[in-house]
């Protein structure tokens, strides 16, 4: 065969075996969405790497192993002392009967600082650490503000976006205990549960939105979700929604509510450089408030669990979880798969455990998250799902059974433990 031909023939094979998606060419760097563009109005194709920040090990950086071992020491927390009482904010009186029957003595530091901001009607910037109380901060005044407006004909409706599903509902079940018996309607809008029946809720009329962005998005593109009377917006975990790749979605959103007269709350956990672009885009003359604690609670253990091979791992686990005081332990991994895996294999040698991550429906994964808070099992395994957002009480071990990609991952995952001035435990696994 001539030299042309052959040459040819090669060349031929090779621009086949670039292009071809099978063969792992530029065409597969596109995906077609599971939902498609008709039913949504979504393009059906989107770069598989859009959104996706490069994090230091992406890049082949190193975290230093050193950074996951600190000892632990008790400081007993002195209780912040509030320059405000419940009673002291203009609330109705069946708002101040709710927060009574919901437990709440003394406002926790968030609350003092932001409710009387937000009842001003002033644009907030929250920096808060989960689990510190801002749930109520926001959720008060805005409840307030909504019930002024009773007897009206058309009342405003509040949208608060959060990164995850259980985030999402956690605030509605706040909501629902907050604004009993004020003839207010919510409805949550995310993924995994079905569309139809949160397209119901809104058609019958609701006061608040909560959800996360992508459902939003959809909703709103099919022409259910009208934001245009929507005047007050919150963002809760800010960050974390951008760490997620949902920023496209977040912007999309918050352009579908009017400019004018539009009070928008952030709450984050850092100010980082998108965060701060974000506020003074969105944001008119914000008061900035800040509660956090600390990067890492001082009552934390930390440590760091060395083995070699995957069997090893597994076996010094298992030591660990059968130790006295590992009474409620949450197991971080990357992958999803990972989680499943891991979860057989203990449930193999007798330990009642859960998993928690994107692929598991979400009545799956509240019924689960509903054992673990219950004490119904004592090892809950998930993905960053559970490292943000989330109220679990009494976590007395957090277990890094994979290195996280960034340090900032590792102190909101260890932040699960060692809360309310209880002492807690984090062990991160690292090869030997």
């Amino acid at each position: 065969m001539p030299k042309c031909y052959t040459l040819c023939i090669i060349l031929s094979i090779y621009v086949l075996g670039v292009t071809h998606p099978a063969r792992g060419g530029q065409a597969s760097m596109y995906t077609r969405h599971s939902i498609g563009p008709k039913k949504f109005g979504r393009s059906s194709f989107k770069p598989r790497f859009q959104n996706r920040k490069r994090t230091a090990r992406s890049r082949g950086e190193r975290i230093d192993f050193s950074r996951f071992v600190k000892k632990g020491v008790y400081v007993e927390e002195k209780p912040y002392v509030a320059t405000h009482t419940f009673a002291d904010f203009p609330f109705n009186e069946q708002v101040q009967t709710n927060i009574l029957r919901t437990g709440y003595m003394h406002p926790r530091p968030i609350q003092d600082q932001a409710i009387p901001v937000v009842l001003a009607g002033k644009d907030v910037f929250g920096m808060a650490n989960t689990g510190t109380g801002k749930t109520a901060a926001f959720l008060l005044p805005l409840i307030e503000k909504i019930a002024q407006t009773k007897g009206q004909k058309k009342r405003d409706t509040v949208l608060i976006m959060a990164p995850t599903r259980e985030l999402a509902m956690q605030i509605e079940t706040d909501f629902k205990n907050l604004a009993f018996g004020l003839g207010m309607f919510s409805v949550s809008c995310v993924g995994g549960l079905p569309i139809n029946k949160q397209i119901r809720e809104i058609k019958m009329g609701v006061s608040f939105v909560i959800g996360t962005p992508g459902r939003l998005r959809d909703l709103i593109n099919q022409k259910v979700l009208d934001l245009s009377t929507c005047h007050s917006v919150v963002l809760d975990e800010a960050d974390r929604m951008l760490d997620m790749g949902f920023r496209d979605d977040m912007l999309y959103i918050i352009g579908k509510t009017p400019k004018e007269g539009r009070q928008t709350l952030f709450f984050s956990a850092t100010l980082s450089p998108d965060i701060k672009k974000l506020t003074e885009q969105y944001l008119k003359e914000p008061v900035f408030i800040s509660v956090i604690t600390g990067v890492t609670a001082k009552n934390i253990d930390q440590d760091v669990v060395r083995y070699k091979g995957k069997e090893e791992q597994l076996a010094k686990l298992q030591e660990i979880l059968k130790k006295d005081g590992s009474d409620k332990i949450l197991i971080f991994r990357e992958m999803k798969h990972a989680t499943d895996a891991l979860a057989k294999e203990l449930a193999r040698s007798g330990f009642q455990v859960g998993t928690i991550h994107g692929n598991k429906r979400s009545r799956e994964r509240i019924r689960i998250l509903d054992d673990f808070k219950k004490d119904k099992i004592n090892i809950l395994i998930a993905t960053d799902v559970a490292a943000r957002g989330l109220d679990i009480p009494d976590v007395t071990h957090v277990i890094n059974y994979d290195v996280p990609q960034t340090y900032d991952t590792y102190v909101h995952r260890i932040g699960r433990t060692g809360r309310s001035g209880k002492a807690g435990t984090a062990l991160t696994f690292v090869p030997a």
